[in-house]
């Protein structure tokens, strides 16, 4: 990747081809600052596993996973179960609270640095879910597997060594792996309001990430001092690197 994030010869993203997951992405072979990249089937990124054919299911088994981490709500897991749900390797792991608010009237950007700033804990919990899994591959999702997922697998990449350019190049990639889906949702909103509002929401500009690595920085210190102030470890950090690289 280049200084700016984008795509160069060195690194092709590996879309995965699981039946009705729109948005599976290994982060396999994603450069390293000082060399190296992280390890293919390390670390998988999904939007929502409840539109999952049989097939679906099946392929995520046959990839060698060993921990899925559920990122959404209690009221969308209930609206929308997972088909791992009660499997060993499934972990529900909400980054909100319920009474926390959409923040809906905010930039994409600014979303998600409230959202971290009101729930380090949490983040820092759904980081060390990964660094503490059983050996295998780890897939982490919400619902489109944009926003939340984007957020805490920037925090791992992050840990893991790789620089904000190429971890907000990889964030931009959802957009077009979820604009049919998107436009589809945007145009059934009636309320014109509500329609632009969501309209908003949808595109994925690098500069979304780099703005929340940034001000993680700025407030932290670095990622690793975001994730230390909400209870990762020292030794989780090392596990997590150790996964991953």
């Amino acid at each position: 990747m280049t200084a700016t994030g984008e795509l160069d010869e060195t690194y092709r993203p590996l879309h995965l081809d699981w039946p009705s997951c729109l948005n599976a992405r290994d982060l396999g072979g994603m450069p390293i600052k000082g060399g190296g990249r992280i390890r293919t089937g390390a670390l998988i990124r999904t939007d929502g596993h409840h539109k999952l054919t049989e097939q679906g299911v099946a392929a995520v088994r046959d990839y060698g996973v060993a921990r899925i981490i559920d990122l959404r709500r209690q009221r969308e897991l209930d609206r929308e179960p997972s088909p791992f749900f009660g499997d060993p390797l499934y972990l529900h792991h909400p980054v909100q609270n319920p009474a926390d608010p959409d923040h809906e009237w905010m930039t994409l950007a600014e979303i998600y640095i409230a959202m971290l700033d009101l729930r380090p804990d949490l983040y820092a919990a759904a980081v060390a879910a990964v660094a503490d899994a059983p050996p295998g591959g780890v897939v982490v999702h919400c619902a489109g597997g944009k926003d939340r997922t984007g957020i805490t697998v920037a925090l791992s990449l992050a840990v893991a060594g790789v620089e904000p350019a190429v971890i907000a190049a990889d964030y931009a990639l959802t957009q077009a792996r979820l604009a049919e889906e998107a436009a589809a949702h945007v145009a059934g909103i009636a309320d014109p309001r509500e329609r632009e509002i969501v309209a908003g929401l949808v595109p994925t500009p690098p500069e979304n990430m780099i703005k929340v690595l940034d001000h993680l920085t700025a407030k932290y210190g670095s990622v690793d001092g975001f994730l230390e102030a909400g209870g990762l470890t020292a030794d989780q950090r090392s596990a997590l690197r150790a996964r991953l690289v």
